[in-house]
């Protein structure tokens, strides 16, 4: 089983990947973590509270929790989690280290219009190109919904 880290800004496009990453994988099943990252504060208050994560993790919609369910019912055959998770600190050996933590196996770029949530998000590719772990590139695969153009059929009527 794989462990892939994909950052996240808690939108659809951020999941978007997932179905095309996993069956790229396949039959090898996925353990995916959806990370946002935030800067550790240097604020000693802060630093205090920084146990109490929650006011991050109730930023999430909703509906992110229940799209990352669905994925998961959905692609059972191909991906065994889907984790969200925040990861705190800026600097490579701290990002390294949560990597090791993980087992992260790879990481998939983040989507093009990535955006920062908090006063304190930072830009995940500063960290991903910085700390050596494999980057997976998404393979467009024929025939997935994305690639898919439907034409409605003719009607044709018979004498």
């Amino acid at each position: 089983m794989k462990t892939l880290l994909i950052p996240t800004d808690f939108t659809y496009q951020s999941l978007q990947s997932i179905p095309l990453i996993a069956q790229q994988y396949y039959p090898e099943k996925l353990d995916i973590i959806l990370v946002h990252m935030l800067k550790i504060t240097d604020s000693i208050s802060e630093l205090l509270m920084l146990s109490r994560r929650s006011a991050e993790y109730r930023q999430i919609p909703d509906n992110f929790y229940i799209r990352c369910r669905e994925l998961e019912k959905d692609y059972s055959h191909l991906i065994n989690r889907i984790h969200i998770d925040i990861f705190y600190g800026s600097t490579v050996a701290v990002f390294n280290n949560y990597l090791d933590a993980h087992n992260v196996d790879g990481i998939v770029a983040s989507h093009d219009n990535y955006q920062m949530l908090f006063k304190n998000s930072i830009d995940p590719d500063v960290l991903i190109e910085k700390c050596g772990t494999r980057v997976i590139t998404v393979q467009e695969i024929p025939g997935m919904m994305a690639d898919v153009i439907t034409t409605e059929p003719e009607l044709i009527e018979h004498q």
